[in-house]
């Protein structure tokens, strides 16, 4: 039962609690040892009513060894080949069967010339294979109906491959379909000289993509945490040389040696009877035959001590500082201990849950010293177990200043405290909340989870050698575990968790000389007085019934029916309206959205560095007489949200919440619109965070756009660039408020409920919140920030500058549209155009040229603006290759005008969008999503009845108009970003 800490995910994703398996996937496993201190039970309490290890008669492969009740709902079988699959029936999205083919081979499995191999294979598995001619596999999976990249994938690790589908609308023939183009890719790909030739330049591709500042520190990382384990040095991309010097021989003894049956699990979810699906694995798997003998699995290595560590304590090795001027200062140390398959039990994972508890408060404790201010932004701890290669406990810190050795002694002064004196039962009882409440949902919710997730989550645990259990299950034995979390027991696991066979770190540093090798290792090693002032007291109770009302319950002037489905409309006496759709079908899950005032259109141009600053801010800096630590404690065993963001014409604040937690999450959303605080502390550490990360934007092409694109794409309207470190500077606590209070007021006011809710009590509850809230104008809309404006048609292109690699470029080719809610079957039509775009553009640039791994096209459609909108392209290639690209774009263009698509090219792309409207109206957040607005603009209900059509009728007639409409010779804007060295003479050329 693996349980990750609060510093990388909310413990909501802890509902695996799975556990490791007697049973790996590997051809030729290894012995099996017990785990090392960290996962050391606090007791060995049984847990009532489950089974002995290996005591059941029939007991499921994957559980094997391990006590933890089965997931029944999965059905487990194997293969006189050695094939092991897991089926199961789950009818969310319905109609839709997932397939996940885990091939346990990935990059650590690799030799020194085969570097990159692992990762090869997974592209040239789809290229061609038994039933899969040369270049078809998108084309053949589309006209089914699962789009690329999205419902058709892979991924390599350093310990697997895996291949992904999901099949949208299955039915017996294309579930049978499917099966025998899975099989032919996975046990019978062509792997010529031919297929190798093709897809070189396409890997090559994405490993020039994925270079620059980010890709030099994960590899310094590698080396230096992992250094004498394979793992420092084998990268699933590869190196060049190795990718260069393949042959159609070397791969094939690659594949020949890791593909086979015994080494491959089939996994299947989906909206089909177990026994059905299982009928396609042995149909399609069963006659698998390897050739040749069984390679045992490569050792991955241990952690190993510096030579001259003395006996008894965890050393400080090897340590490096990496200059890096445009990231952000960062410092990582690791204690590295063996990782070691393990007799999985409940006592072990009873022993896990212990390790996250530790985890949990010490992360608790180090945020509030960050809130504080001083010498970090922020710092957390988290343990892992790494590519089946060590079991480490990661500290990661963000020092603020130059002073980088006080934030790691602040920080380890924290831990070493926590290692010093056990915590208190309150903090205890606090982070078991958390942890009930997390597990609680899953069980509520568990008719809501899709097969997608179901069949990730069991590939996830084959990968790191666990098991599943069902949500019930892990919430039993989670609850009867908790006499087991003591304050002895959590204090014996934090010191066990920063223990191990050596310490290693690294610090990213933007200015050369800020520190030295050896100064890291020092400031690692020095002694260090525990830091007791930021132990979590109890504190006074915190309760919402004890804060201050709304106002006067709110009076409810019109309630009706909308028409479309269930979904209601109530206007209150103060102006506020709200839809609201209760659906029993989505039990446990109820979505809130509260969309008030004007948005990016309501803002001053000069108050442009507040919109960033309030994204990041506004929600922490207080409501009623609630401070962020409040707020925490509030929420503490809850399930509630508060994700804010700046859309074009409206201000949103969104949570997913449960019907128990509906009323208070409705007062959070309104107080914060009435009873708004404005603590300083958040503000001035997001105007800290905004700076840091700032520079890094310049680091790849990627970042660039990400930084500059929306602003060009607005015709350069300053409040969509994104702010300065100068900028930033100049803002105040002051001015945010100002800025933000004034948001705050304005309106209108539309609140969406959709999900499990009663709707009288909701009701009670809308009129004591937002019902309650004073009447308030409409967001005033300056004369001069009104209007949009759309960039001005140029071949020139703007050329931006990056700091990264110097093969590293990115082209955009934009053509604006329009916008506004009576353009919506238009902007859907344009889907269809961009989808055939892509496909073009991807067959051009990466298919044929090798020159780009991802190009890709989209159009934007602002439905709150009358204008604003785009079709865009764009991809990442090498410097030299950007007129090609924008060569191509422009004939593909031009034929899309000159040349309707054919009927088959039409399909290839109507089917998998009609089924991605299928799948995604089962959900009512999709709903919300297109009905935002609606209580304003009745036109956006009466549009959603055509969402089906708009998406999926069209002609080729229809789609040469379109283009004709909007791609033609001398509409579009063009933007590049090149490596700084080249930006200048590119500029002087124009």
């Amino acid at each position: 039962m693996h349980i990750s800490s609060r510093a990388v995910r909310s413990f909501a994703c802890l509902l695996l609690l799975s556990t490791s398996t007697l049973s790996p996937v590997l051809a030729q496993p290894g012995p099996v040892q017990e785990k090392p201190a960290t996962a050391n039970p606090p007791s060995t309490k049984p847990i009532q009513g489950t089974v002995a290890p290996g005591s059941a008669s029939k007991v499921p492969w994957l559980y094997k060894g391990s006590d933890v009740p089965p997931d029944l709902e999965w059905n487990f079988g194997e293969l006189s080949n050695g094939l092991r699959y897991a089926v199961r029936k789950n009818g969310v999205p319905p109609g839709q069967v997932s397939i996940r083919i885990r091939v346990d081979a990935g990059s650590l499995y690799e030799t020194d010339s085969e570097r990159g191999y692992a990762h090869l294979l997974e592209h040239m598995v789809f290229r061609q294979s038994k039933y899969l001619a040369e270049g078809t596999a998108i084309a053949t999976f589309q006209r089914l109906g699962a789009s690329f990249g999205t419902d058709t994938n892979a991924e390599t690790s350093p310990t697997q491959t895996v291949f992904k589908l999901d099949l949208p609308n299955a039915t017996p023939v294309s579930l049978d379909e499917t099966f025998k183009l899975l099989s032919g890719m996975v046990t019978a790909p062509t792997l010529s000289a031919e297929n190798l030739k093709l897809d070189v330049p396409i890997v090559m591709a994405e490993m020039r993509e994925r270079g620059g500042a980010a890709k030099r520190v994960q590899d310094t990382m590698q080396d230096v945490f992992y250094k004498g384990q394979p793992l420092a040095e084998r990268s699933p991309i590869g190196t060049v040389k190795s990718l260069q010097t393949a042959t159609q021989d070397s791969v094939r003894a690659f594949y020949k040696r890791w593909y086979r049956p015994q080494n491959v699990v089939v996994i299947v979810a989906g909206d089909a009877e177990p026994a059905q699906l299982e009928s396609y694995v042995k149909k399609w798997f069963a006659d698998w035959k390897p050739t040749g003998q069984a390679v045992p699995a490569p050792s991955f290595g241990d952690p190993v001590a510096p030579a001259d560590a003395p006996k008894g304590e965890t050393p400080i090795g090897d340590t490096k500082v990496l200059v890096e001027p445009d990231l952000p200062p960062a410092i990582s140390y690791a204690t590295l201990r063996p990782w070691r398959q393990v007799n999985d039990t409940i006592v072990y994972n009873q022993g896990l849950m212990t390790d996250s508890l530790a985890q949990a408060i010490i992360n608790r404790r180090l945020e509030s010293k960050a809130r504080l201010g001083g010498s970090f932004l922020t710092a957390q701890v988290n343990q892992q177990d790494v590519s089946r290669s060590t079991d480490a406990t990661f500290v990661s810190i963000t020092p603020l200043g130059d002073d980088w050795k006080a934030a790691v002694r602040d920080v380890r002064a924290v831990i070493t405290d926590a290692m010093t004196r056990p915590p208190t039962q309150a903090e205890i009882d606090r982070e078991l909340a958390e942890l009930d409440v997390a597990f609680q949902v899953p069980v509520e919710q568990r008719r809501l989870l899709p097969g997608s997730k179901l069949a990730d989550d069991l590939v996830n645990a084959l990968d790191i050698r666990e098991t599943v259990a069902s949500p019930e299950a892990v919430l039993r034995i989670f609850r009867e575990s908790k006499p087991l979390f003591t304050p002895a027991a959590v204090q014996q696991h934090t010191q066990q968790l920063f223990s191990g066979t050596v310490t290693r770190g690294l610090f990213i540093t933007q200015k050369a000389g800020n520190a030295t090798d050896a100064a890291l290792r020092q400031a690692l090693a020095a002694p260090v007085k525990p830091d007791e002032q930021v132990r979590q007291a109890s504190g006074p109770p915190v309760s919402f019934d004890k804060l201050p009302p709304i106002g006067q319950p709110g009076q409810i002037t019109q309630s009706q029916s909308t028409g479309l489905l269930g979904i209601q409309q109530v206007v209150f006496a103060n102006g506020v309206k709200a839809l609201l759709w209760p659906v029993q079908e989505e039990p446990g899950r109820v979505t809130v959205k509260a969309r008030f005032g004007g948005g990016y259109r309501e803002m001053s141009p000069k108050d442009t560095p507040y919109i960033g600053l309030g994204q990041m801010a506004l929600v922490s800096s207080g409501l009623a007489t609630l401070g962020q630590d409040d707020l925490d404690r509030i929420s503490t065993g809850r399930k509630m949200g508060f994700d804010f963001k700046v859309d074009d014409a409206a201000f949103e604040m969104t949570a997913e919440t449960r019907p128990a937690d509906l009323a208070d999450q409705l007062y959070l959303f309104a107080a914060k619109l009435d009873m708004p605080r404005w603590d300083k502390q958040p503000f001035e550490r997001a105007k800290a965070a905004a700076k840091i990360q700032y520079a890094q934007f310049a680091t790849s092409p990627q970042g660039v756009l990400n930084r500059d694109l929306q602003f060009y794409q607005r015709g350069q309207d300053p409040r969509f660039e994104t702010a300065t470190p100068a900028e930033i500077d100049k803002t105040t606590a002051d001015g945010f408020r100002k800025v933000w209070e004034k948001a705050l007021a304005s309106g209108p006011v539309e609140v969406q409920i959709y999900g499990d809710f009663d709707p009288a009590t909701t009701l009670a509850a809308l009129q004591r919140t937002f019902g309650a809230l004073k009447p308030r104008d409409p967001a005033p809309v300056a004369a001069a920030t009104g209007d949009i404006t759309v960039p001005k048609p140029s071949t020139k292109p703007i050329i931006l500058a990056h700091h990264g690699d110097p093969d590293q470029a990115a082209a955009v080719i934009s053509w604006p549209t329009s916008g506004g809610s009576m353009g919506l079957p238009e902007s859907r039509q344009l889907e269809i155009l961009t989808q055939l775009f892509t496909n073009r553009l991807l067959d051009a640039m990466r298919e044929k040229l090798g020159a780009s791994y991802a190009p890709y096209v989209y159009s934007t459609w602002p439905v709150d603006l009358k204008a604003g909108g785009s079709i865009t392209a764009i991809a990442q290639i090498e410097p030299g290759k950007v007129p090609v690209f924008f060569q191509t774009a422009d004939q593909i263009a031009q034929d899309l005008i000159t040349n309707p698509p054919s009927a088959d090219e039409l399909a290839r792309v109507i089917e998998p969008l009609r089924q991605q409207i299928t799948r995604a109206a089962s959900s009512t957040q999709f709903f919300m999503q297109q009905l935002e607005g609606a209580t304003t603009d009745a036109s956006r209900i009466n549009s959603l009845r055509t969402i089906m059509t708009d998406y999926t009728e069209t002609t080729p007639a229809k789609m040469q108009a379109l283009a004709a409409k909007y791609l033609g010779k001398g509409a579009s804007w063009r933007l590049e970003v090149v490596p700084q060295k080249d930006a200048g003479k590119l500029a002087k050329a124009q």
